[in-house]
């Protein structure tokens, strides 16, 4: 007896996720699979989603995501499944919801308690089971972040790991990896990445050699030290005999817009000398953090408490100050910088103003200024930096090896995340980059857009059986018209979605059809053996 068609996507142009030209089929999905692609009948399914003039792609692959919290908090990732997003790679910049112990597990007890999240763990299988039984909309990959690592055995102190502590890392990321960890994320800017020397990361990091997982890294400098910090990548890479990946790769500040073509000359050496090397980049000029980012390392030691005694001492104070200065930031510098979050609601008001504005309005200088907001808020306000050139951007996603991450959470149009002005990526991401990088007017044809957020992240990440409409495939499918798709969301209202998807399927089932949310959670925590 022929098997039954559950969701028959009917006469689409299929984008399977290779560098091949698009083809005009039928696809017969049953169940979570693909079960053929061809010529089918509308009576042989259940379903039909009539494709006719629109695109038929796998669904997109978001390398650089932050939702290890927010998915949790509410799990319908409105923000991401209405850009075509149906997998998310997690963990990032050093950053994991596990493994989570001792200082590691405090330090994130205030972001728990921001999202309403009533639920503790410490270890990623922990974690997973919370997910798992939450349900959720998308499919969730994660790294294990070295800044939770460090933490966890070394607080936030700024020195050397004992060789005691180093096997103690080496045994938590092992953990990790056993319990579906994809890869070691690095965050050496913030704390405690930020004092980690190269020789701790490249020990670390020949755990990953025994499974061919992925490195990837916020390197320590995406501006003055640029260079400097491709090249510490390149030689973990090299020593540890490992695949590195760089996040959402830039050169931030105009004074380093310059440096593009040498950067990329450095990568395409390391790539022809044999170093397995990708990155990502979000479509933007504009990049996202936390407001602290801008503090000298030191002030980190010791954690967020520290942090703000130093805020508050005027000796420390006086010191940041001057640090701050010698980086010759200059008045026109905090006319690029915009408040994107803070927790109190007497502050409200900064949400989506620059420093000069805000520094303006309250009569202060703006360093004073900003010592205000981080002591106001207790560290806890984000912001957004202009810093960056198109023409830069458009060098990096000319690569071949670069792909696209938003380098956002997972938020919805309502509900606990529907806080603060967050950066536009967090809504727009992948069809600004379809929109508007691609055809007469772009840096590729589609065929090969479709592929970096598809199948080139499927196989970097290790996830099998995605990325790609063939037979046998999960069903992680989106279809979008390509003469409408582009990004609406933008900074001073962020809360939009894009236009042109149409329908997304994640595991076979529909998360959007007919442009609207259907309301499912088929999401899964995926490992690199899924």
């Amino acid at each position: 007896m022929k098997k039954r068609i559950d969701i028959l996507v009917k006469g689409g142009t299929i984008y399977d996720g290779s560098l091949t030209n698009p083809s005009v089929h039928d696809i017969a999905i049953s169940g979570d699979t693909i079960a053929a692609i061809g010529s089918f009948h509308e009576n042989e399914a259940d379903t039909v989603i009539h494709a006719e003039g629109l695109a038929v792609a796998p669904g997109f692959i978001d390398t650089h995501a932050h939702s290890d919290f927010t998915i949790l908090a509410d799990p319908r990732a409105e923000g991401k499944v209405s850009q075509g997003v149906t997998t998310e790679i997690n963990g990032n910049c050093g950053m994991s919801a596990a493994p989570l112990f001792n200082k590691a597990f405090e330090r994130r007890q205030a972001d728990l308690i921001d999202l309403g999240i009533r639920e503790r763990w410490n270890s990623l299988e922990e974690y997973s089971a919370l997910v798992t039984k939450r349900g959720i909309a998308l499919n969730f990959a994660t790294l294990a972040g070295h800044g939770n690592i460090r933490g966890s055995v070394m607080g936030y102190d700024d020195r050397m790991p004992t060789e005691d502590d180093l096997s103690k890392m080496s045994a938590l990321l092992r953990a990790a990896i056993d319990e579906g960890a994809i890869g070691l994320s690095t965050g050496l800017i913030y704390p405690p990445g930020v004092y980690a020397k190269t020789d701790e990361l490249i020990e670390l990091s020949k755990v990953l050699k025994q499974k061919n997982l992925v490195y990837t890294s916020h390197m320590r400098s995406e501006g003055d030290m640029l260079v400097e910090s491709v090249h510490e990548v390149i030689r973990i890479g090299r020593e540890a005999d490992i695949r590195v990946h760089i996040s959402h790769i830039k050169t931030a500040g105009e004074k380093n817009w310059h440096k593009a073509e040498n950067v990329i000359a450095l990568l395409e050496d390391a790539r022809n000398s044999g170093v397995q090397l990708t990155c990502d980049r979000y479509p933007y000029i504009a990049s996202s953090t936390d407001l602290d980012s801008l503090l000298p390392a030191w002030t980190y030691e010791g954690g967020n408490d520290e942090e703000m005694k130093r805020l508050m001492n005027p000796a420390d104070s006086e010191r940041i100050k001057q640090e701050i200065q010698n980086q010759t930031f200059n008045k026109d510098y905090w006319k690029s910088v915009i408040i994107s979050s803070v927790d109190s609601e007497k502050n409200k008001w900064m949400e989506g103003r620059t420093i000069s504005d805000i520094s303006a309005s309250l009569r202060l200088d703006e360093i004073d200024t900003l010592y205000r907001i981080l002591i106001d808020e207790k560290l806890r306000a984000g912001a957004i930096f202009l810093s960056m050139s198109e023409e830069n951007l458009r060098k990096f996603l000319s690569q071949a090896y670069c792909m696209i991450g938003s380098d956002s959470s997972a938020r919805s149009f309502d509900g606990p995340t529907s806080k603060g002005k967050p950066h536009p990526r967090t809504f727009g991401t992948f069809p600004r980059f379809l929109g508007r990088y691609t055809g007469d007017s772009g840096i590729m044809g589609l065929s090969e857009a479709i592929y970096r957020t598809t199948l080139l992240p499927a196989g970097i990440f290790g996830l099998k059986k995605r990325g790609s409409i063939k037979k046998g495939m999960y069903a992680d499918i989106v279809v979008f018209d390509p003469e409408t798709i582009i990004d609406r969301a933008t900074f001073d209202n962020p809360y939009q979605r894009s236009s042109g998807i149409q329908h997304v399927l994640v595991n076979g089932v529909p998360v959007i059809k007919d442009g609207e949310f259907a309301g499912h959670f088929p999401g899964r925590v995926l490992r690199r053996s899924d």
